[in-house]
């Protein structure tokens, strides 16, 4: 059985992008995270303990996507998985998604981004 625990709309402005001005100025992202672990113990006992912290996993999710500045979207979101995985032993496989509203391309679009999903290797 695996339950997901999620985050929607984490927004953390960073550097990351190909152009200067990206690197320099840096923008708004955009975050989603699904966590995928056995709930099954936090739902009987009501312990934090017994579960994953949300709040820790935006702190390392906002550490690890922050900290450094990427050229590719798949990198920092690749580097919000891994520290996912290595930071949580609980979390089974995480799916990330990165949303890039402000991306610099010539054209009219909603959003644009990058969707990993990452599992643990026994």
């Amino acid at each position: 059985m695996t339950d997901t625990i999620f985050v929607k709309g984490l927004s953390i402005h960073a550097r990351h992008g190909v152009m200067d001005h990206e690197t320099e100025v840096g923008q708004r992202f955009v975050i989603d995270l699904e966590l995928h672990t056995d709930l099954s113990e936090p739902s009987r006992s009501d312990r934090l303990a017994d579960t994953v912290s949300y709040a820790d996993v935006v702190a390392t999710t906002t550490a690890a996507f922050k900290n450094t500045n990427y050229k590719l979207l798949e990198r920092a979101a690749g580097a919000v998985a891994d520290a996912i995985l290595s930071n949580f032993p609980r979390i089974r496989a995480v799916k990330i998604t990165v949303h890039k509203p402000h991306a610099p391309i010539a054209a009219i679009f909603d959003d644009v981004g990058v969707m990993l999903t990452r599992t643990r290797h026994p």
